[in-house]
C-alpha cells in the first residue's frame, strides 16, 4: 500500500482539534476534512483537502451525502494484504490511516426541552457512524479517535514513534468507537420509540430503553465475598450536573467496596437535601444520625455523630461543605469507613492521613442542577426485567403543607418538621424520625409496621423525646402510632396523609394537643 499517510478529521466537538491536526501534519499526514472542521483548521493555518475534492464527488442533498463513497470506505476497510492492495490500486483507492470523528450531537439535541421532532431527525448522523464502524472494524491498520479526551495519548504516540499509533491503542480506540456508535444508535431508538406517532407527544418511558454505562473499575467483591462485582458510571447526555460518585476523586484510603458505594450514595443523596451546614452519618444505607448547624459543618458532624455514636462506629459520613481542619480532627476521633464531601482542605487531608484506611471522596461543587436524560431515572433489576422510575427529587416544605389539627405548629416546630421530613425521605420504609433543633434524636427504619418503627426510634433516642417533632414517610394507618408519639413526648408531626382513617388520626392528634401537617407527598424507600 501507499506510504503516504492520510487522516480524515470531521468533528462537531472542536475541543483539542487544532492540537491533534497540527501533530498529524507534523508527521506528514494529508488531512481530509469537511465543513466547519475545515474552516476551523484553516483559521489556525492548517491546510486540509476537502472530501469532495478527494473523492471527486460533490457533497449533495444539503451535505447529507459527502463521505459515503468507495474512496473513503475502501480506504478505511482495505487490509494490508496483497489481494486488497491490488484491488484498491485498480480502483484508485488509497489507504486512510487515521479517522478523527465525533457525531452530530443527537443526544444533547433531544435533551433540550424545546427541541422539535424535525430538528431531532436532522441531527441523526449517518456518515459519521459509518466511518467510525469501518475504521474500528479495521483497527489492525486504522486508528479511530472518537473522544477528544484521547487526543493527548494519540499525539504522544505520534511524537514518540514518528507518526504511528500502537496496535494496542488502536484496539482500545476501536472498542471505544463501537461503544460510542452503539450508545448513539440506542439513543436514537429510545427517542423514536418514545412517540406513538410521528412528532406526537413524547413519552418519558420509551418502548425501547437502551442505556449504556462505562466500567470504571472492578470491585474486590459484591455485597458479600462470594459475589463478583464491578462499578459502572453513566455515559448519557445530562449525566453531569448533580454531584455523583461516578468519576469522583478518591483522595486516600482503601479501595472502595460495593457496600461503600451503596452507603456513600445514600449519604450523599441525604445531605444534598439540606441547605445549612450539614452532616449525615449512614449505616447500611440508612441515616443513623443527621444534623445541621449554622455555626459550621464541624459542629453539625458532632451533633450527628452523637445522635447515635454506637451506629456511627464504622459508618459513612457525608457533609455539604468543604472538610476543614476542625472537622478533620473530629472525624479522626471515630473509626469511619468513608467521608464524602464537595472537597477537602489540604490541611484537613494532612490531619486525616493518619487514618490511612479512611476513604476520602471528593465530588466537587454541590451547586449543579440535574440535567435531562438517563441521570434523572432510577433503574432497579428484578427477575427477568428492570424497573424504571424518575428519581425522588420532590420535597414539600413543612411551611407549604396543610395544617390539619386545631393547633398549628410554631415557627420552631416548622423548622424542625422540615428537617425531619427531609431526613425521613432517605430512611427505609416504614420510616419514623424524631428530631429537635436540627438534629435527629431517634430513627426507626425498615420495619414491617409503622408502630414498630416508632418504638425502635424511641428506643434509639439518647435524650428524652419531650419537645421533639416527628416525620413519617407515609400515612399512619391507625391512631396507635400517633398515640405512641404523644406518649413519647412529641409535639408535632409531619406526614403525607391519605389514609382512610385520616380523620381518626387527626382526632387523636387533637386529643393530645399535637400539631400535624399533611404534605400530600409520600416518600417510600424500599
Amino acid at each position: 500500500m501507499s506510504k503516504v499517510r492520510r487522516a480524515i478529521i470531521s468533528v462537531s466537538d472542536k475541543r483539542g482539534l487544532v492540537g491533534l491536526a497540527a501533530a498529524l501534519k507534523r508527521h506528514g499526514y494529508e488531512l481530509l476534512s469537511t465543513g466547519g472542521t475545515a474552516r476551523t483548521l484553516a483559521e489556525a493555518g492548517i491546510a486540509t483537502t476537502a472530501i469532495a475534492d478527494y473523492t471527486g464527488a460533490p457533497e449533495i442533498l444539503e451535505g447529507r451525502v459527502k463521505t459515503l463513497h468507495p474512496k473513503i470506505h475502501g480506504g478505511l476497510l482495505g487490509r494490508p494484504v496483497a489481494a486488497h492492495e491490488a484491488e484498491m490500486a485498480a480502483h484508485g483507492i488509497a489507504p486512510i490511516d487515521v479517522v478523527v470523528v465525533n457525531l452530530y450531537p443527537f443526544r444533547e439535541t433531544v435533551a433540550r426541552p424545546d427541541v422539535t421532532f424535525p430538528e431531532a431527525i436532522e441531527n441523526i448522523d449517518i456518515g459519521g457512524p459509518s466511518m467510525l464502524r469501518s475504521s474500528a472494524k479495521n483497527y489492525e491498520r486504522v486508528a479511530v479517535v472518537v473522544d477528544p479526551d484521547d487526543y493527548a495519548q494519540v499525539i504522544s504516540e505520534l511524537d514518540r514513534t514518528g507518526g504511528e499509533v500502537a496496535r494496542s491503542t488502536r484496539f482500545r480506540l476501536a472498542r471505544k468507537a463501537f461503544a460510542h456508535t452503539a450508545a448513539y444508535d440506542g439513543a436514537i431508538a429510545a427517542y423514536l420509540s418514545s412517540f406513538d406517532e410521528e412528532g406526537g407527544t413524547r413519552d418519558a418511558f420509551p418502548e425501547v430503553l437502551t442505556v449504556q454505562w462505562r466500567k470504571e473499575r472492578g470491585l474486590r467483591y459484591g455485597e458479600n465475598p462470594h459475589q463478583a462485582a464491578a462499578f459502572y458510571v453513566e455515559t448519557a447526555a445530562g449525566a453531569q450536573g448533580r454531584p455523583r460518585l461516578g468519576g469522583a476523586a478518591v483522595l486516600q484510603g482503601k479501595e472502595l467496596s460495593y457496600n461503600n458505594l451503596l452507603d456513600l450514595d445514600a449519604a450523599l443523596e441525604c445531605v444534598l437535601e439540606l441547605e445549612l451546614p450539614a452532616a449525615v452519618v449512614v449505616k447500611h444505607t440508612n441515616p443513623c444520625g443527621a444534623a445541621v448547624d449554622p455555626s459550621g459543618v464541624a459542629a453539625a458532624y458532632l451533633r450527628a455523630r452523637e445522635a447515635d455514636p454506637v451506629s456511627a462506629f464504622g459508618g459513612i459520613v457525608a457533609v455539604n461543605r468543604q472538610v476543614d481542619v476542625a472537622l478533620a480532627r473530629e472525624l479522626a476521633e471515630t473509626f469511619l469507613e468513608c467521608v464524602v464531601a464537595p472537597s477537602f482542605a489540604p490541611e484537613a487531608i494532612e490531619v486525616l492521613a493518619q487514618k490511612k484506611n479512611l476513604r476520602l471522596v471528593a465530588v466537587g461543587s454541590l451547586g449543579g442542577h440535574e440535567g435531562e436524560g438517563q441521570v434523572s431515572q432510577a433503574l432497579r433489576t428484578v427477575s427477568g426485567g428492570v424497573l424504571v422510575q424518575t428519581r425522588d427529587r420532590g420535597i414539600v416544605r413543612a411551611r407549604d403543607g396543610r395544617v390539619v389539627t386545631r393547633r398549628a405548629p410554631t415557627e420552631a416546630e416548622l423548622d424542625a418538621l422540615d428537617f425531619a421530613w427531609r431526613i425521613a425521605k432517605h430512611v427505609k420504609s416504614n420510616a419514623i424520625v424524631f428530631a429537635r433543633d436540627g438534629v435527629t434524636i431517634g430513627i426507626g427504619a425498615g420495619q414491617m409496621s409503622r408502630i414498630d418503627s416508632t418504638r425502635i426510634a424511641g428506643a434509639k433516642a439518647r435524650t428524652p423525646l419531650a419537645g421533639t417533632v416527628v416525620a413519617s414517610d407515609a400515612f399512619f394507618p391507625f391512631r396507635d402510632g400517633v398515640d405512641a408519639l404523644a406518649a413519647a413526648g412529641a409535639t408535632a408531626v409531619i406526614q403525607p396523609g391519605g389514609s382512610v382513617r385520616d380523620d381518626e388520626v387527626i382526632a387523636a392528634a387533637d386529643e393530645h394537643g399535637l400539631a400535624m401537617v399533611f404534605t400530600g407527598m409520600r416518600h417510600f424507600r424500599h
